[in-house]
């Protein structure tokens, strides 16, 4: 066993260079990724960049002035961050300023503009029925005209219909203005029950689908509609201003010939809290293009169905329902029976990014409060550029400092540590290259400061293996040897070590939020290459130049000349002294 021990560790260190190749396998693999992938610098963050730094203040709602609280607060900056990270916008940073305030950093970048677009936005959808609705200049909005087989023929207007194919299941849909709403229901389901209410009370703005307003509140939602000029985009902006979702209320939208309609619309009878799940989706089967799809859950379903089985019975307009997204209809098809699949899909006029931003504000839901923008700040890169100078420079100090140290006390094995520390500098620039097209990873002054303080760690596991090599020589042993036996003692203290640098790195990372994190996550980064670095080159190149003869004879200028080290005499195995022959009697 012990000849075989013995052969297998001679197998293991004859062959120090397949550890040397596959580091530099790796080392050119990862720079033709990042060239192939035309990253060749790292993304850098708002501090080093520049950007757009967004104050937003809360504003309440009539009669909810006690919304306006700490929980809810919380609430709107964690889905403000999920909004902007949903768009690949890395390192943007939210966070609450006093009781009323969000601060929102967004770095510059490709997303920056989109994310400031709907970082305050309140994304609030409803689904209601329509009671009256014009064109804004005056003048009957298109509706449905009656074919000569009895058969409605779309005239402009949005329209639900119920299709069934040979051996499938059937489907209806609500075309809208350049967008629909699709359904899949059961062939033996049958719509709700009309609502009460003679064709008269439902030809009548002031009649809703699903309630209505009477007395004073209807005159008053009669000259607001009369007064309501979509055309002027001040007026659209405060249309619906102040009202619940539970009370009808006026709104403007746009038709698939791009004029403005004006619209009562009855209480709502879905909101966007229904909707379990929205996404962006390239719908090749219809040539639909983009479409937003939408799972409502189980509440929102039956909502859903009760709305369009309800809407069925009318006439038009009173058989439609709009599809308001913050105060702006954005679809308001018409229904011939009810739509009971659970789930919708909104396609028309969008392309990838406008379709991936309603997806993204109605998967992360409504903000709790509604937010005004109160300044919006151009952040220079001049500032973040003198510190990162700065920083710069106290690094390269330090690892000036570092070298002369190694220069001076391990004279010929500084060799070997400053060439780990180029592996191990070059590996870390490539993998932070390309950590940002693939994770979104942002470089910052924080994590500039965690590579800094990676130099001291990766100096640190050299100096531990080396000053095991150089104990072993002061015991008398040769190099070769030395190395071999050092290794499982330093390879150990190394792994302890770098464990407690990459633990700590990973908590701070976990507990902490913004730029911190960005410190953590390179002080991490750094503590794993150091053990890759020290495994796969550190090791290997010290076994190989163990086996020169400037490294293997001990020269003054190697730093492991055993008499600079006091090396002890070669041990030598004692003999015992033989016996004094003996005689034979005679």
């Amino acid at each position: 066993m012990a000849a075989l021990k013995k052969g297998r560790n001679a197998s293991a260190t004859s062959k120090p260079w397949r550890s040397l190749a596959l580091i530099l396998i790796a080392i050119v693999a990862l720079t033709g990724g990042m060239f192939a992938s035309g990253h060749t610098t790292p993304r850098l963050g708002i501090d080093l960049a520049g950007g757009t730094s967004i104050t937003l203040a809360a504003v309440p709602e009539a009669g909810q002035e006690s919304a306006i609280n700490k929980t809810n607060m919380n609430t709107a900056v964690s889905i403000m961050e999920r909004r902007v990270n949903g768009l690949g916008v890395s390192e943007a940073e939210v966070q609450t300023q006093g009781d009323r305030n969000i601060i929102v950093n967004i770095p510059k970048g490709t997303n920056s503009k989109q994310a400031r677009e709907q970082v305050g936005t309140t994304a609030k959808l409803y689904f209601r029925p329509v009671i009256a609705t014009e064109l804004a200049g005056g003048g009957a909005a298109p509706t449905p005209s009656a074919t000569s087989d009895g058969s409605e023929q779309d005239s402009g207007k949005d329209k639900a219909t119920e299709k069934a194919t040979d051996g499938s299941s059937p489907s209806a849909s609500a075309t809208t203005q350049g967008r629909a709403v699709t359904d899949a229901l059961k062939a033996d389901e049958t719509p709700a029950a009309s609502p009460s209410g003679t064709a008269e009370d439902k030809a009548s703005p002031s009649a809703s689908a699903s309630g209505g307003t009477s007395g004073d509140a209807d005159s008053k939602l009669q000259a607001q509609y009369a007064a309501l000029d979509c055309t002027k985009e001040s007026v659209r902006a405060k249309a619906g201003d102040g009202s619940k979702s539970s009370d009808s209320t006026v709104a403007c939208g746009q038709n698939s010939q791009g004029q403005w309609q004006k619209y009562i619309l009855g209480p709502a009878a879905v909101d966007g809290t229904d909707v379990d799940e929205a996404s962006a989706v390239l719908n090749t089967q219809t040539g639909a293009g983009w479409v937003v799809t939408m799972d409502f859950t189980d509440k929102g379903a039956k909502k859903f169905a009760d709305i369009t089985g309800r809407l069925a019975q009318n006439q038009s307009p009173q058989n439609q329902f709009a599809i308001v997204l913050d105060n702006e209809v954005v679809s308001d098809p018409y229904v011939s029976q009810a739509l009971t699949g659970g789930n919708a899909e909104i396609s028309g006029n969008f392309n990838q990014q406008s379709a991936q931003e309603l997806a993204n504000m109605l998967s992360y839901g409504a903000l709790p409060l509604t937010f005004r923008e109160d300044s919006v700040t151009t952040v220079t890169a001049a500032l973040g550029g003198e510190q990162l100078k700065a920083g710069l420079i106290a690094g390269a100090i330090g690892l000036a400092l570092v070298v002369i140290y190694l220069l001076v006390y391990y004279r010929g094995l500084s060799f070997i540590a400053i060439l780990s520390l180029l592996v191990s500098a070059a590996l870390t620039y490539v993998i932070m290259s390309l950590l940002g097209p693939a994770i979104g990873f942002a470089l910052n002054l924080p994590a500039v400061c965690g590579a800094i303080v990676a130099i001291g760690i990766t100096a640190d596991s050299f100096i531990v293996f080396f000053e095991r090599v150089r104990d072993e020589i002061r015991e008398g042993r040769t190099l070769r040897p030395s190395v071999e036996r050092a290794w499982p003692r330093a390879r150990r203290t190394i792994l302890v070590s770098d464990f407690v640098s990459f633990l700590a790195a990973a908590v701070l990372f976990v507990v902490t939020v913004g730029k911190v994190q960005g410190f953590a996550f390179t002080l991490g980064l750094t503590t794993v290459l150091d053990v890759v670095v020290v495994f796969l080159f550190t090791k290997p190149l010290l076994t190989l130049m163990a086996r020169r003869k400037f490294f293997a004879s001990g020269h003054k200028w190697s730093g492991l000349d055993p008499k600079a080290l006091g090396a002890k005499p070669p041990l030598r195995r004692t003999r015992r002294p033989s016996a004094p022959a003996q005689t034979k009697e005679a």
